[in-house]
């Protein structure tokens, strides 16, 4: 097998970038972007985060360290790449469709991409409407369209869901969810929402200052001792495990699992198995991603 079918989507090495003498927005910073990932890019705003994509998309020259895309040079590789930075620029008097016509002739691709990227992003209905009369959400995904013309293998998107209201960013996450599945396509993510990107990403990237601080798939991030259980009946479950002398939170959401502490998932299973009812749900319990961040930039200060 050749090295760049199996090089990461995206690699940096040592990549610094200072602004007018101040202290680096990016500093010798080294990240991995496996391949049909969706890596979670975290930190807080001034972290470092956009100018570290503006670096990779080649909209701002690095003072030094390395750049490599499906290991190859950037300017070899940026083709395969579609991104949304910072607030989309979108033809307030022309409709979604117009918009994404004018750049799909730039690109020099067919019509059909545009009908395909709408359905991706759920707006083949207002397709037609102007888009001054979209909302903050629609214009995202219209913007997140755009950027998929052409069947990008990197998609960048930064601050996807920033701004939007409970539902548009519900709507970003089913469809930051779905993208790659669509095809063999990598996201990287850059957000400083922790809670929204723990429910869809596979990797995190924690940046500070522009240091990386952490990065791992987020399914290697550290557990606590607590366990999620959920049965037939969890209220019966609830009084199995008081009677055990087990520390049992019942969440406030219908259907939500049980919260265990004190006692292994193998006890919890055989109290719920003698007492006759049926397991549905068994898992340990990872630390939010938001206390992980937390504890890193403590020990970080």
């Amino acid at each position: 097998m050749d090295d760049a079918d199996i090089s990461p989507a995206l690699a940096t090495s040592g990549l610094t970038k200072s602004f007018g003498g101040r202290a680096p927005a990016v500093d010798d910073l080294s990240i991995t972007v496996p391949r049909r990932s969706v890596y979670g890019f975290l930190g807080a705003n001034g972290a470092g985060k956009t100018t570290t994509l503006k670096l990779v998309l080649g909209l701002a020259r690095p003072d030094k360290g390395t750049i490599r895309l499906f290991g190859e040079a950037p300017g070899v590789a940026r083709g395969k790449i579609g991104s949304l930075i910072e607030t989309p620029s979108l033809y307030d008097h022309l409709t979604g469709r117009e918009n994404l016509d004018i750049s799909r002739r730039l690109l020099g691709l067919p019509a059909s991409e545009i009908d395909r990227v709408l359905e991706v992003v759920s707006l083949s209905k207002a397709a037609s409407q102007r888009v001054a009369g979209y909302s903050l959400g629609m214009r995202q995904r219209l913007a997140i369209a755009r950027a998929l013309l052409g069947s990008p293998r990197l998609l960048i998107l930064d601050e996807p869901a920033n701004g939007l209201d409970p539902d548009g960013i519900r709507d970003m996450r089913s469809l930051l969810r779905q993208l790659p599945e669509a095809g063999d396509v990598t996201l990287i993510v850059s957000s400083h929402l922790l809670s929204e990107v723990e429910l869809v990403a596979s990797h995190v990237g924690l940046i500070h200052r522009g240091r990386l601080l952490l990065e791992a798939p987020l399914a290697d991030l550290s557990v606590g001792d607590a366990v999620e259980v959920s049965t037939g009946d969890n209220e019966a479950a609830a009084c199995l495990l008081g009677e055990a002398n087990l520390v049992c939170t019942t969440p406030v959401g219908h259907g939500e699992p049980l919260i265990v502490h004190g006692a292994p998932p193998e006890r919890i299973a055989h109290l719920m198995l003698d007492g006759g009812l049926d397991l549905t749900h068994l898992a340990r319990r990872r630390n939010a991603l938001e206390q992980i961040y937390h504890e890193q930039i403590a020990r970080a200060a």
